[in-house]
Order: structure tokens, then C-alpha cells, then sequence
């Protein structure tokens, strides 16, 4: 049989892209329905042209399923969780505290999302922190959408880093462990593989540190325009300072971290030192605009933004005090770290309990999942801890496990097709054809039509393998020994280009439509998920744009070329922005002494 030309057989591997793309973004089909067409096109596109055999369609479909039920059973504890709180009275207590350090609502997204929420992605990863803040948004009065939007910008910066750093350890060494090419060129800089590929984790963190620095300005700006009463973008510009501020204090230790003890602990200190930085100069009013900023009452919101989470706070006898209050979120932070550090027993004994399948179906796939070591495991233990410490009957606990079956319910269909499109997607590379694998055909033409300027792309092909494979660590182990032979065949650093392609594929988290639909289930907003895509494909621009200009500029320097205009047309922005937000600052200082001038005539 005569082989297609590179040229067509890349556009035929993009077709499952295109077809998630057009049904889910362009057509905002609910994802339950436009996931099993996508799923079909991907097997069909798979079976007739790159002649993939049945088994291993259907051993990687069986995989997908697997991973889709481990997600789904994240989802189902994270939600558990709340609602647990929920009808214990914790939620309350909870959303009382946000308000207490401030009642603005653009300061509550920033220290959820982007500090606590980089903590949870240090410690656990895999899609948890989105379904972990986003219902918590939910409780404190965000409303769904809105909760869902930011829960998944924050999953960028901190992403290359989550699960103690397995996206770089993981992720990346797999990626390149085995390759000649890779070897000679870590000796050559008298360097072991694991030191070459600690090397690169510093040099994504400096990268995210310089783009994802105005990840929480992104976030409440989106914040504002999509669902303030105003749909003003000035509101959330105004917050300029304490934006900027938070950023820097997550990035630089976030940073630091990195490149000096390793890509184990850069998102968890980071958020923690975040916090500890951030919280008390809230409380202290320092760096925030004189006007508090809330949504509409929730009767004026559009229903597209509302879902099936319902958090009104239960009534109690006795208020929960902060600690008790939050001592659940706490106890499963220290759970997740302690079971991820590899120098502690407590990971082992969980990973103990394996379902292991070889060859399934008779293909090259093996399934594997440990069950007891997912962060979903750890969330069900300490919501039934919660009953207990929050001391409540059966009736109260049965609610909380009925209305998050519930959720997990809606949001299945919908995972259980898109997930395994994925995994038939990643695996085309055992086929009759003597193709690449679909993922990799792609890279490659891209790298032929880009050429020298590769450096100014490397980050989008990081994002779109992430937008694919649903996750950081499977878009760097698919395209790191990719990255690095392009690179180097174009004489370029190859541990730079692997660096933009872990710095893109974290960006590509906040667009996976794995993350989209758990997140979304986690808040109890189903069918939006292509709505969403629409909104978070903004910052994932900015984010593989700018990392993109970053990078070429490391390797060509700072003349006039490609690089600088990229950057500098995002540094002109971001003049632009502050230059905004300092006139809605003084709009708003100017209002408010007009108020209190007011105020006093009428006392007189």
C-alpha cells in the first residue's frame, strides 16, 4: 500500500483536535455529547489510516476507561469533602474566614486559587487542585462558572511541579532516559541524566516564574469582565498592585526552590510561603484598592453561570471555630506530601494494593492503577473523619454522599469517552502503516514548516500535547526527546527547548478537557465545558505566547527579532493594564472621598 505524504498525514492527525475543537468550542455542544463523536472520528481516523489493529484500539480505550474511573474518584472525594463540611457546618466557618481577611472577592480568588490551590497541586497534581477549589469557590459564593474559570487559569504556573515534581522527574526523564544523544550531552557538561534533568526543572521554573507572575492580574481581570455586574475589565485591573504582588511572592520562592533544592517542592513552598506573605498583608490592607469588589446578587447572574452545587450553609448549635473548621483541608495537605515524599513509607504501603492487567486484549497496552494512592482515597478517609469530628448523624452524611453521587453521575458520559479518544490517540504509534503515532507526526510537520524559529513554538506543541493527553507529565514523556533532537539539529540548547516544552504543557492544563469536565463536575456545572475552553484558551495564549518570546530571546538574545516583538508586545500590555487599573484606582479613590464629602453634609 502506497504511504501518504508527511504533508496529508498531518492533517489527518489532527482531526481528533479539530473534531474536539468544532463540537465542543465552536458548536459549545455539552461535552457528554461532542466527546463521543470525537471519540469515534478518532478510532475511525486511527483504524482506516493509520491501520491500527482492533486489539489495541480497545486496549487503549480500556486504558482510558481506567484512568477516567481514577479521576472520577478524585472528583467524587474532593466533592465529598465539601459537601461533608457543607452539612456539618464547616462551610460557614470557612466562608466567614475569606471574608474576614477580605470581603473582595478578587483577593479571595487570588489566595484560594492561586496560592492554596498551588499548594495542592505541589503536593497531589493530576487535575485535584481545580477539583478542590472549584467547589470550595462554590461554598464561599463565587458562582460556578466563574469558580470553575479560575480554579483551572491556576493550573500553569505551579502544574510543572505538581505531585512532588512528577511532571519534570517523571515526565521528562522518562522522556529522554534511553537516548545516546541525551547522554553524550549531559556528560558533556559533566552532568548524570538525573542531574541534566534537575538542571531543566530550574530552567522551567524561571521561565514560569517570568510568565506566570501575572497569572493572578489574568485571573481576576477574567473574573470581572466574564461575571462582574459591569463586565468591566478595569475592576479587575485596578487590583493591579496586590495582583502583582501575590505573583511575585509565589514565584520567586517558587523559583528559588527550584533551583536549589530540586522540582520536588517548588509549587508547595511556593503556595505556602505565598500564603504566609500574602494573608497577613491582606489583613493589613496592604497593596489593595480602597473599594471592595462583589459579584451581582445571585438572583441577577445568568443561569448559564449557576450549577447543581448548592452550598447554603448548614445551621449549627455550636459555631465551628477557623481550626476545626478547616482542619480536614489541612490533614489532607499533610496527607498528600507525606505520601508522595519517596524517603517516607506511608507512599508504598498505599501503593501496595495494585490492579495490574499485561497485554490487555491482546495488545501491547498494560493497565495499571493503584486505587488506595490516589488523592481521591486519601479525600474519602478524612470526609468520614469529618462526620466524626463535626459530630453528624447518619441522615446529615447520608445527604453529603447522595448529592455527590449525584454530580459524579452527570459528569461521567462525558469523561468516560474523552478520556479514552486520548489514549487511542497517544497509542496509534502500533499500527500496520509504520507510522509515528499520531501526537508525533504532528510535532514533526510543525517543526519542518517552523525551522530555526523553533524556539518561539516549543511551548505550544508542550500545550497542545498537554490539551491531548490531559496531563504535563504525559505531554513531556510524548514530546521531550522530540524537543531535544529538533533543537538539537537546529543548533539550539536542547535543555532550554525541553524547559518551553514543560512550561507549554503546563500551560496546556488549563484547556485538557480532562480538567475542564472534572472540574466543572466537581462544582456542579455540567455541559459547560466548551464555554469554558473559550474563556481559558485566553490565558493559554498568553501564557505559551509569551514563554515563546522568552525563549527565542534566551537563545538569539535581545536584538529586533520574532522574540522581542513577542514579549514586548506583552510587556506593552501589561504597561497598558497597569496604566488602567491606576486610573480605575483613582476613579474609585476619587468616589469614594466624594461619598464620605457626602456622608458629612447630610450629618450636618
Amino acid at each position: 500500500m502506497t504511504k501518504i505524504s508527511v504533508g496529508v498525514l498531518s492533517l489527518l492527525a489532527v482531526v481528533p483536535i479539530l473534531a474536539v475543537l468544532f463540537f465542543l468550542v465552536l458548536l459549545r455542544w455539552p461535552a457528554k455529547k461532542a466527546m463521543p463523536i470525537a471519540f469515534a472520528v478518532t478510532v475511525l481516523v486511527a483504524f482506516f489510516v493509520w491501520q491500527v489493529p482492533v486489539n489495541q484500539i480497545a486496549g487503549a480505550s480500556m486504558q482510558g476507561v481506567t484512568t477516567t474511573l481514577e479521576v472520577l474518584f478524585i472528583v467524587f472525594g474532593a466533592i465529598l469533602m465539601l459537601n461533608t463540611l457543607k452539612e456539618g457546618g464547616a462551610i460557614q466557618t470557612i466562608r466567614q474566614g475569606f471574608t474576614d481577611i477580605s470581603p473582595d472577592r478578587r483577593i479571595q480568588a487570588i489566595i484560594i486559587c492561586w496560592l492554596f490551590g498551588s499548594f495542592i497541586e505541589g503536593a497531589s497534581g493530576w487535575g485535584t487542585p481545580a477539583a478542590i477549589i472549584a467547589p470550595l469557590l462554590v461554598g464561599v459564593g463565587f458562582p460556578a462558572m466563574g469558580a470553575v474559570m479560575v480554579a483551572l487559569t491556576i493550573q500553569s504556573t505551579p502544574v510543572s511541579y505538581g505531585a512532588v515534581g512528577t511532571p519534570i522527574l517523571i515526565g521528562v526523564k522518562s522522556g529522554l532516559t534511553g537516548s545516546g544523544a541525551v547522554e553524550q550531552e549531559a556528560s558533556s557538561i559533566g552532568m548524570t541524566i538525573d542531574q541534566y534533568v534537575r538542571m531543566i526543572g530550574g530552567e522551567v521554573a524561571i521561565i514560569h516564574g517570568m510568565v506566570g507572575v501575572l497569572i493572578p492580574l489574568f485571573m481576576v481581570t477574567m473574573l470581572t469582565f466574564f461575571f462582574g455586574e459591569n463586565r468591566s475589565i478595569k475592576e479587575g485591573l485596578a487590583i493591579w498592585k496586590f495582583a502583582l504582588f501575590a505573583g511575585v511572592a509565589f514565584t520567586v520562592p517558587f523559583a528559588l526552590v527550584a533551583n536549589l533544592l530540586g522540582p520536588e517542592f517548588p509549587a508547595m513552598f511556593g503556595g505556602l510561603i505565598g500564603l504566609a506573605i500574602v494573608v497577613p498583608a491582606a489583613k493589613r490592607g496592604w497593596f489593595m484598592p480602597k473599594k471592595n469588589w462583589d459579584f451581582a446578587s445571585s438572583d441577577k447572574w445568568d443561569p448559564e453561570w449557576t450549577g447543581k452545587l448548592t452550598i447554603e450553609p448548614t445551621k449549627t448549635v455550636q459555631p465551628i471555630s477557623p481550626v476545626k473548621a478547616w482542619m480536614p483541608y489541612i490533614i489532607v495537605g499533610i496527607l498528600l506530601v507525606f505520601t508522595r515524599l519517596e524517603s517516607l513509607p506511608f507512599g508504598a504501603w498505599l501503593k501496595a494494593f495494585v490492579i495490574h492487567m499485561e497485554n490487555v486484549f491482546g495488545s501491547s497496552i498494560t493497565i495499571t492503577s493503584n486505587p488506595l494512592f490516589l488523592p481521591g482515597f486519601i479525600l474519602l478517609m478524612i470526609s468520614i473523619m469529618s462526620a466524626f469530628l463535626y459530630k453528624m448523624n447518619g441522615s446529615e452524611y447520608g445527604k453529603a454522599w447522595k448529592d455527590s453521587g449525584k454530580t459524579i453521575l452527570a459528569a461521567s458520559p462525558a469523561l468516560l469517552f474523552a478520556v479514552p479518544m486520548v489514549q487511542v490517540f497517544i497509542n496509534s504509534d502500533v499500527n500496520n502503516a509504520g507510522y509515528e503515532s499520531m501526537p508525533l507526526v504532528l510535532a514533526a510537520s510543525v517543526s519542518e514548516l517552523v525551522g530555526s524559529h523553533w524556539p518561539a513554538v516549543a511551548p505550544a506543541i508542550g500545550a497542545l500535547g498537554a490539551f491531548v493527553a490531559g496531563s504535563n507529565t504525559i505531554s513531556n514523556m510524548m514530546f521531550s526527546l522530540f524537543q531535544f533532537g529538533t533543537a538539537t539539529n537546529a543548533g539550539i540548547n536542547p535543555s532550554l527547548i525541553v524547559a518551553l516544552q514543560a512550561v507549554g504543557g503546563a500551560a496546556g492544563n488549563m484547556i485538557c478537557v480532562h480538567n475542564v469536565v472534572a472540574a466543572s463536575a466537581a462544582a456542579g456545572l455540567i455541559g459547560k465545558e466548551g464555554e469554558l475552553i473559550r474563556k481559558t484558551l485566553i490565558p493559554t495564549i498568553y501564557y505559551v505566547f509569551f514563554a515563546g518570546g522568552i525563549g527565542y530571546m534566551f537563545v538569539h538574545g535581545f536584538g529586533f527579532h520574532i522574540g522581542t516583538i513577542m514579549a514586548g508586545l506583552i510587556i506593552a500590555l501589561f504597561l497598558y493594564a497597569i496604566y488602567k487599573g491606576q486610573i480605575q484606582s483613582k476613579e474609585e479613590q476619587s468616589f469614594n472621598k466624594w461619598n464620605h464629602r457626602d456622608l458629612g453634609r447630610r450629618k450636618i
